[in-house]
């Protein structure tokens, strides 16, 4: 898919969340109507989202400095409801936003730690946890401690400046 603005971008965040919330079973940027094969989390009848046995629902965003992933996440965040603004984490490695129904969104940028050191051990409860869902931007340091079944988004620019979107 395209997106040629920031506008479009934090759109797609918000479409995403409802797909991973399971208000959808596809959205604009789904490569198959059928969804992912079970990656994502759904929502049982008490309106709960719940996941697999694995625990947290997990995204892994990869695209170069500046593509987007934080106004990605903005959007997912608002899509699933938290009213704390999204910022860049970085800095300060993770950041965690709380969201309805005891579900938190915990957005890592390991950007600046090509070696993870004691944040393994922090990324590693969050991902265990079923009410997270955490989001992961230059997960290249981290890449053993992510699970196969992750939803990851890349995000690359093309030669007239806008972004291609591919989910896998």
């Amino acid at each position: 898919m395209k997106i040629h603005s920031e506008q479009e971008m934090l759109d797609f965040g918000r479409e995403f969340a409802d797909y991973i919330a399971g208000r959808v079973t596809t959205f604009q940027g789904d490569p198959q109507t059928s969804g992912f094969g079970g990656k994502k989390s759904r929502q049982d009848p008490s309106g709960e989202i719940t996941t697999g046995p694995a625990g947290a629902t997990i995204v892994e965003l990869i695209g170069d400095v500046g593509a987007g992933k934080t106004t990605f996440v903005r959007g997912l965040a608002e899509g699933l409801g938290a009213t704390t603004p999204v910022t860049s984490p970085s800095f300060t490695i993770s950041k965690s936003y709380p969201l309805p129904n005891n579900r938190n969104l915990v957005h890592y940028d390991f950007y600046r730690l090509p070696d993870v050191g004691l944040m393994a051990e922090d990324l590693s409860e969050s991902l265990s946890d079923p009410n997270n869902i955490v989001v992961v931007e230059w997960g290249a340091s981290v890449n053993n401690l992510l699970p196969d079944h992750r939803i990851v988004i890349n995000i690359q620019y093309d030669d007239t400046g806008n972004r291609d979107i591919l989910v896998n």
